[in-house]
């Protein structure tokens, strides 16, 4: 919105050229929604705990002493997303068809996520929308998504890690591959959101992996010299993560162990699916296997955990996610949710060697 309102000012006025700058927009992107979240966190908090007086939000299938947790306000994902849209917004570029495609996955999730919530409360226990409800209306939002990028003239090549003229097109076949990618996502993340803290640490790392990746796919001169395939209008993508990131440090601030606030399906449905999408539009679809590892790790232990429980009746974890068996085993959750962010961050740093190991 800014863009737009200030940068045709620069022909009369030289400092408004600053506006064109990508870097620039990340940058105020970040610390806007940053700024927002440090201001409505506390009242959001406060609205959420009027809102659920003495509701028990607590899982069933979780470790006994995440019970003494129960009356902590939980759809604090409205405060990442009230931040982070807003940021974006105010910095990106509206005449530029991404933005919107993005936009449009994120509230969908968030939407989907909202009700899911809305039933726990409203019912007074853990159990929202049923997984086949939920996973209907998560893959109706996602073709959407991908029939907007599809009337926008989507390039549908995958671009394939490690390897620099093997790039595939994928025809028809885009449509459930990009469903999957979307629907996957968002899921893993809802999957890892589990312990204080634990999902929104690799959600920054991740977003600012994407933001890298974006800013590499809109330059032509650098996504040449690293045969990345470049895309137009990825640099609003740059903006968005960045707004991820500054929500994501913020909402951080009051979910940091003991948390004050949950993040609840609002939050990590509508993220999971934000970098699915990001993922996507940036043709770094598979990269996300890698920069997500820790995402994908939670849910293939679920994937195991129910697999072998229901074939020979034994379990390989302790509990699943695989966070609650490392809990079990003794480690204190700070611990664990530290030690997940380590190895998100090396996973993203492998990630982004990738660009130039082709």
């Amino acid at each position: 919105m800014l863009y737009h309102l200030f940068y045709p000012l620069h022909s009369a006025y030289g400092v408004f050229r600053i506006f064109r700058y990508i870097s620039f927009r990340v940058f105020m992107s970040i610390l806007t929604a940053l700024v927002i979240s440090f201001l409505l966190g506390p009242v959001i908090i406060r609205f959420l705990k009027r809102l659920q007086p003495g509701s028990n939000n607590i899982r069933e299938d979780v470790p006994e002493r995440h019970l003494l947790k129960s009356g902590t306000p939980t759809m604090g994902g409205i405060l990442i997303i009230l931040s982070f849209l807003s940021s974006f917004l105010l910095w990106a570029r509206l005449d530029v068809y991404v933005t919107w495609v993005v936009t449009t996955a994120t509230l969908g999730f968030a939407l989907i996520g909202f009700f899911d919530d809305f039933l726990k409360l409203s019912r007074k226990n853990s159990k929202g929308l049923s997984m086949k409800t939920k996973l209907k209306f998560q893959g109706l939002t996602a073709l959407a998504v991908v029939a907007i990028l599809l009337l926008c003239h989507f390039e549908t090549h995958l671009q394939v890690p490690f390897f620099k003229d093997f790039s595939p097109e994928l025809g028809w076949f885009f449509v459930p591959f990009a469903i999957l990618v979307i629907v996957g996502t968002s899921n893993a993340v809802n999957l890892t959101d589990g312990l204080d803290g634990l999902a929104i640490g690799p959600v920054l790392v991740s977003a600012f992996t994407y933001l890298l990746l974006a800013y590499v796919a809109s330059n032509e001169k650098i996504s040449n010299y690293l045969q990345v395939i470049p895309v137009s209008g990825a640099g609003e993508l740059a903006i968005f993560c960045g707004a991820i990131v500054g929500s994501g440090l913020g909402f951080l601030w009051f979910n940091t162990y003991p948390a004050q606030v949950f993040m609840g399906d609002v939050g990590s449905l509508s993220l999971g699916a934000a970098l699915g999408t990001v993922a996507i539009i940036t043709k770094q679809e598979l990269l996300l296997l890698l920069v997500g590892g820790v995402f994908v790790l939670e849910t293939v232990s679920v994937i195991i955990q129910v697999f072998s429980f229901r074939t020979m009746g034994r379990r390989v974890f302790k509990m699943a996610p695989i966070h609650h068996h490392f809990e079990l085993k003794g480690w204190a959750e700070p611990k664990v949710i530290v030690r997940f962010w380590i190895v998100s961050i090396i996973l993203a740093l492998l990630a982004l060697t990738t660009l130039k190991l082709r």
